[in-house]
């Protein structure tokens, strides 16, 4: 089943008297469960294509379907709860909140879906678990390093265990141990909970993990390679 279908979608903004068209006739489908990257240059569409597909932004033409809902057609309100139901961020900066600890980082995205007390404690441990950090649940994220800042993100992204994970350049700010640490984390919740994972990246020690590889340039797909069917 396709949980995204992207339709002859373009994205263009107005720059000065013109404007800049960011995403060109973009065709793709992504399954359930697939691990899957955007790779290209700086400046090639993959963060758009990305803040769309999480609706965050909506196509100028075309269409985006996501989770059986057309994402320019939805309302603030309903784009709002699209994301709190279904789709979890992995931000490069980790954008954790500096004055809540690590448990309140983490349980942050169920009090907006108004789960108890019990119900959020249960979840944000569980999250904790996956990712290896429950011996930090009292921290600050300046306590943590940055391979912990970024598995923290990854609990608050899996937390409510959405359907979608969007990872926008999720090693840009980690060494290669500790960039090995968390794509095997994100593999693992991948292979066990049937997580899609769709990846912003130009690095290459995350393509080495991906499933599916999409290069775009200039707003435009060049080739989509399944590597490992």
């Amino acid at each position: 089943m396709n949980i995204i279908q992207l339709n002859n979608l373009v994205k263009r903004y107005p720059v000065g008297n013109g404007e800049f068209t960011a995403l060109n006739d973009i065709n793709l489908n992504f399954k359930e469960g697939e691990f899957t990257g955007l790779v290209g240059p700086s400046g090639s569409g993959k963060t758009t294509l990305l803040n769309i597909i999480g609706s965050l932004d909506t196509p100028s033409d075309g269409s985006a379907i996501v989770m059986d809902k057309s994402i320019a057609e939805l309302s603030h309100k309903e784009a709002a709860m699209l994301r709190n139901q279904h789709i979890g961020f992995i931000f490069q900066t980790y954008n954790l909140l500096p004055v809540y600890t690590v448990y309140e980082n983490v349980e942050f995205p169920l009090l907006l879906q108004n789960k108890n007390a019990a119900q959020r404690k249960s979840a944000v441990m569980e999250a904790l678990e996956w990712v290896g950090l429950t011996d930090k649940v009292k921290s600050k994220p300046s306590m943590l390093s940055g391979g912990e800042c970024q598995r923290v993100a990854i609990a608050r992204a899996m937390v409510k265990k959405p359907q979608i994970v969007l990872a926008d350049e999720p090693t840009a700010n980690l060494d290669s141990k500790n960039s090995h640490h968390i794509l095997q984390t994100m593999q693992k919740l991948n292979k066990e909970l049937g997580v899609t994972f769709l990846f912003s990246t130009h690095d290459e020690k995350v393509m080495q993990y991906l499933n599916r590889l999409i290069s775009l340039e200039d707003g435009k797909v060049i080739s989509d390679t399944i590597k490992n069917a």
